[in-house]
């Protein structure tokens, strides 16, 4: 696809969205991906859901097949960040140690980025069915009900929805992006 706009001179990073199922992470993901794209930044989307259906397709939900998950999705947004592109991760990741384990193989690319929604509104929202599913005992360790979500200790950035356009949230997201990774001018 090319691009109308020239290439925007910015750092390589991570920009790892996490939250409950429901919370917007792969919308914003993909609204944040056109937004930067358009503007000439170097960008791909990484989709927990995308993941599963492919790279990850051996796991199970299982703790540890959890941890393994992210630990994979990880190591791919570090190539795309070392390739000096701005990796947007949306994953809900629910245990911290794994998020910090990734954290840990560059501190200065990753950037957690919480997507703040209530449970509640997660389960009204329920896009794909799973939260009725999950409280009729259909599914088994489901986040947030049989499972549990562990929210950033100290993220770089928390984007609450509630009450917001997924707009708004793009625009604190490309805001925080331009300020994280845009190059200084010269």
């Amino acid at each position: 696809m090319e691009r109308d706009t020239e290439s925007v001179d910015h750092r390589g990073g991570i920009l790892w969205l996490t939250g409950l199922s429901g919370a917007g992470k792969s919308t914003l993901a993909t609204l944040l991906d056109r937004r930067l794209s358009a503007a000439g930044w170097r960008t791909a989307v990484l989709d927990g859901d995308e993941l599963r259906r492919n790279l990850c397709r051996d796991l199970s939900y299982s703790p540890a097949d959890r941890a393994e998950n992210i630990r994979r999705a990880g190591c791919v947004a570090h190539l795309f960040a070392g390739a000096r592109m701005v990796a947007i991760a949306a994953f809900i990741s629910p245990y911290q140690a794994d998020r910090d384990l990734i954290r840990a193989l560059n501190p200065a690319a990753f950037h957690e980025i919480h997507i703040a929604t209530a449970l509640a509104e997660c389960e009204r929202r329920d896009p794909k069915g799973l939260y009725r599913r999950a409280r009729d005992g259909l599914i088994a360790d489901f986040t947030g009900i049989s499972a549990p979500y562990e929210p950033p200790l100290r993220p770089e950035l928390r984007v609450e929805t509630e009450g917001r356009t997924p707009e708004s949230c793009v625009e604190e997201l490309a805001a925080y992006a331009e300020t994280a990774f845009r190059a200084p001018v010269k």
